[in-house]
């Protein structure tokens, strides 16, 4: 079910659903607000709780609105990409033989096959990417388990839009951002401690933030250098 409430000069998207807590979402590029509550709660009850969160929602639009965005992609040689934290120049050589993506000391070198549409060096890079992404996390959740005494039932990568992670408390999953192949390692090490931390609690309350200083004490200043650093260009769809 639906609908939407007009608060404070913007418009709010409620989602009604079967759950127990109310979960408030601001969302890039425009910071459009959502919320998604338990079925049975009253409207007049969803816009207390809205109007309640009101400053922090403010406070998250102007930080997604100000964050920094790549430029189009081209994927023309010399074409600045990361990986890992670390700028590489892109290189395009057309072999006949099956495509792939090298990286070298200074270099990203996408190959494709003679006469390949250009999306086809995007759909190599993103798999690139997701890839990096699914060689480190192994390890991490290892690590992880052993210190937060959790079990991690499986993990996604995937491209997402909004998050740079989530997780499912009750299929004991986690989903993670293949963008994040592109960000320091340690980004990648925090949102994987973000996403087992919701396997012990699956809301940011005040136990979930003790888990956090308590796992992974620098969390906040990580989390400040991720949110600065720019995401992927999009063509958004709303």
């Amino acid at each position: 079910m639906a609908t939407q409430i007009e608060l404070g000069g913007f418009v709010v998207d409620v989602i009604k659903k079967d759950i127990k807590n109310v979960h408030l979402s601001v969302y890039p590029p425009t910071g459009r607000v959502r919320i998604a509550a338990p079925l049975r709660m009253k409207l007049d009850t969803i816009r207390v709780f809205a109007i309640s969160k009101l400053g922090w929602i403010k406070q998250q639009q102007t930080k997604i609105r100000g964050q920094e965005r790549e430029s189009p992609r081209e994927y023309l040689d010399r074409e600045s990409h990361y990986v890992w934290g670390r700028r590489y120049l892109l290189k395009v050589e057309e072999r006949s033989e099956p495509p792939q993506v090298l990286l070298r000391p200074r270099t990203l070198v996408i190959r494709v096959r003679p006469g390949s549409p250009e999306h086809r060096k995007e759909t190599l890079l993103d798999s690139f990417y997701r890839q990096e992404v699914k060689s480190a996390v192994p390890p991490l959740i290892a690590k992880w388990e052993r210190l937060m005494k959790v079990k991690v039932g499986n993990f996604y990568v995937q491209r997402m839009k909004t998050k740079w992670g989530s997780c499912s408390h009750t299929a004991q999953t986690i989903r993670l951002n293949a963008e994040l192949a592109k960000k320091p390692r340690e980004c990648l090490e925090y949102i994987v401690v973000h996403e087992m931390a919701h396997l012990l609690e699956p809301t940011h309350n005040k136990h979930f933030v003790a888990l956090m200083d308590r796992f992974f004490p620098k969390w906040q200043f990580v989390r400040e250098t991720l949110n600065r650093l720019p995401v992927r260009h999009e063509s958004w769809s709303y």
